[in-house]
């Protein structure tokens, strides 16, 4: 029965997948042949790299960018784990054959640049734990190994050099300005997305572990973070415990996740935003500013 259970868990994650991919690449598709690549918008990573090649020799947008990710899904297959680049590849080809399949079916937009660079944004497909490959990817490898930096920016940075291309690939200034703001959008989107929208703030932390002293002094030691022990019961068993709540920022919640897997890979552990923090080494009140 359990086994059942599972499995039928399993088809409504692979169908939620499906069609957050389906809508998020025909969405993307869109923005790429409606507003991009008829503007000469280069939107960064290998989708820009594909429209500069198909504004140069008219290469198909979809095909080109499938056959750069090649190299990138190699690489992902060696460091990420296999259901991340399933998904990556199944949402790289569906959003690939889709820019190709609807090429020519909607009319290009010619109106204001900057609605174009605005409304060519686009992070869904993020949301079901895939990227559309490119930069994307390349963000998330990276990301592996410099952590404290968020997924929007490393996009941001990688995308900044496709941008420098496409100002000598258009002999054009000014679309390149407007690429910066469509990658620009898109990262804030990204973050949005995955981190939430505020990013001022911090995040709380509640872990429930048969070893919250050692995750508590670590945490204590290593970040410089202060612990909070609240007594708990649960409810089904009756039984008393502790729960450990800790503030942190939003840089420092990939330390802390370490800290508490290292000491207890089973650990419980719940994540949420902290719509304000104030106090020691975080945000001071305005009586502790004016003192």
């Amino acid at each position: 029965m359990k086994k059942m259970e599972f499995t039928r868990k399993q088809a409504w994650e692979l169908l939620w997948d499906g069609v957050a991919f389906l809508a998020g690449s025909f969405l993307f598709a869109v923005a790429v042949n409606v507003f991009t690549a008829p503007n000469n918008i280069a939107p960064g990573g290998l989708t820009g790299l594909a429209t500069m090649i198909n504004y140069l020799f008219g290469a198909p947008i979809g095909t080109t960018i499938l056959v750069f990710n090649v190299p990138l899904f190699i690489w992902g297959v060696l460091q990420i784990n296999f259901r991340f680049i399933l998904k990556t590849l199944a949402a790289t080809v569906i959003s690939s054959v889709t820019i190709d399949l609807t090429a020519g079916l909607f009319p290009p937009y010619q109106g204001d640049l900057m609605l174009a660079a605005l409304f060519s944004g686009l992070g869904l497909i993020f949301m079901r734990g895939g990227t559309t490959g490119g930069t994307d990817l390349v963000a998330n490898l990276i990301g592996r190994n410099f952590r404290h930096l968020s997924l929007g920016k490393l996009v941001l940075l990688v995308d900044l050099v496709v941008v420098l291309i496409s100002a000598f690939v258009y002999r054009n200034y000014e679309s390149p300005l407007y690429a910066i703001i469509n990658i620009f959008v898109s990262s804030k989107l990204i973050d949005a997305v995955l981190y939430g929208a505020d990013t001022g703030t911090g995040k709380m932390m509640f872990i429930i572990s048969p070893k919250n002293k050692e995750i508590a002094q670590r945490i204590m030691t290593e970040i410089s973070r202060g612990v909070t022990e609240l007594r708990s019961r649960g409810a089904y068993r009756g039984e008393e415990g502790e729960v450990l709540l800790c503030a942190v920022r939003r840089s420092e919640v990939y330390k802390t996740q370490d800290i508490i897997r290292s000491v207890d890979p089973d650990a419980f552990v719940i994540v949420g935003d902290a719509g304000q923090i104030s106090g020691e080494g975080f945000k001071q009140s305005h009586k502790s500013e004016s003192k």
